[in-house]
C-alpha cells in the first residue's frame, strides 16, 4: 500500500491541475465579452469580408518591399535609406520588417539582383575577344543606371553576392577570356582588371555629377588650368580650360577594348568549349 505522504503528494498535484485549468464557462463568457459587439448574427463580422482585427494589413510581398526601397533611393539617394524609412514608407513597424530583411546591406544585395534580373540579355558576339567586351559593357550599362549598386560591389567577393541569374556577365568574360587562350587562373584575373576599371568609371562619374549640386566640390582652382604656369607645366597649361569639356567625353567604350586587348593573349581563339 502506497503511505501517507504518497497519496498526499498526489492529491495536491491534482488539486493543482485543476486550479490550473482553465474553466470553460470562463472562457467563453470571456470570449463573448470581447466579440460580441463585434459580431452579429451566425458569425457576421460586422465587415463584409474582414474579421474583428483593425490595423493596416500585413506585409506579405518581398516585391512590395523592394518597390518601396526603390522609390526612396530614387527619391532621397541610397545614402539615406534606412530600414526605419523604409519601414514608415510601407506603414509597418521597423520590427515586422526585420522580419523580412535583416539589414540595410541585405536589402541593397536584394535590390541589385532583381535589377539585373530585369536587364535582357544581349545576343553576344561569337568572337571571345569581343565577347568579353561586349559582356563588359553590358555589365557597365546595368550599373550606370544604379550608380549607387556598384558602391555595394566595390569590395572583392561581390561575386558571392549575386544570384546565379546574375552572374551570366561575370561568366561571359570569364569564358572568353578561356577561350582566348588564358588559364582559368588568368581569366579571372582579366575579369577583376575589367571590373576595376568599369566600378572606377561609373563611380568617378555618379560622385562628380553629384558633388556640385551638393556643393561639397572641392575646387581650389575650380575646374580651370589656365592659372597654371607654363613653365613648370606646359602641357596642362596649354590644354588649360578645355579640361572639363575633355574629361566629360564617353571614353569607356574606347578605353574598354584597350584593356581587353592588353589583357587578353593574341594567340588564334580557340574554339568555345561546350557543356554536354
Amino acid at each position: 500500500m502506497p503511505d501517507a505522504r504518497e497519496t498526499s503528494d498526489a492529491r495536491e498535484t491534482s488539486d493543482a491541475r485543476e486550479t490550473l485549468a482553465p474553466k470553460p464557462q470562463d472562457g467563453a463568457a470571456r470570449t463573448g465579452s470581447r466579440t460580441g459587439s463585434r459580431t452579429g448574427p451566425a458569425g457576421d463580422t460586422g465587415r463584409s469580408g474582414h474579421t474583428g482585427r483593425t490595423g493596416r494589413p500585413r506585409l506579405t510581398s518581398r516585391a512590395e518591399i523592394l518597390a518601396a526601397a526603390r522609390r526612396l533611393i530614387d527619391r532621397d539617394g541610397w545614402e539615406k535609406l534606412t530600414i526605419r524609412r523604409l519601414a514608415a514608407e510601407l506603414g509597418i513597424g521597423a520590427t515586422t520588417l526585420y522580419h523580412h530583411i535583416r539589414s540595410k546591406d541585405e536589402l541593397l544585395v536584394l535590390l541589385l539582383n532583381h535589377h539585373v534580373d530585369q536587364i535582357a540579355h544581349p545576343q553576344l558576339p561569337d568572337d571571345p575577344r569581343d565577347r568579353v567586351v561586349a559582356a563588359a559593357t553590358a555589365l557597365h550599362d546595368a550599373l550606370a543606371d544604379w550608380p549607387w549598386a556598384a558602391e555595394i560591389l566595390t569590395a572583392d567577393g561581390f561575386v558571392g553576392l549575386l544570384d546565379a541569374s546574375a552572374l551570366w556577365m561575370v561568366e561571359a568574360v570569364v569564358a572568353g577570356a578561356e577561350d582566348c587562350g588564358c588559364t582559368p587562373d588568368q581569366a579571372v584575373d582579366v575579369f577583376r582588371d575589367l571590373w576595376y576599371y568599369t566600378v572606377g568609371e561609373i563611380l568617378v562619374r555618379a560622385h562628380s555629377a553629384r558633388r556640385p549640386a551638393e556643393g561639397t566640390h572641392p575646387a581650389p582652382r575650380g575646374a580651370s588650368f589656365s592659372d597654371l604656369d607654363a613653365t613648370q607645366v606646359p602641357r596642362l597649361a596649354a590644354i588649360g580650360d578645355r579640361w572639363p569639356e575633355l574629361a566629360a567625353r564617353d571614353t569607356y567604350p574606347r578605353g574598354l577594348r584597350a584593356f581587353a586587348d592588353a589583357l587578353l593573349p593574341h594567340a588564334p581563339p580557340t574554339a568555345p568549349r561546350t557543356t554536354d
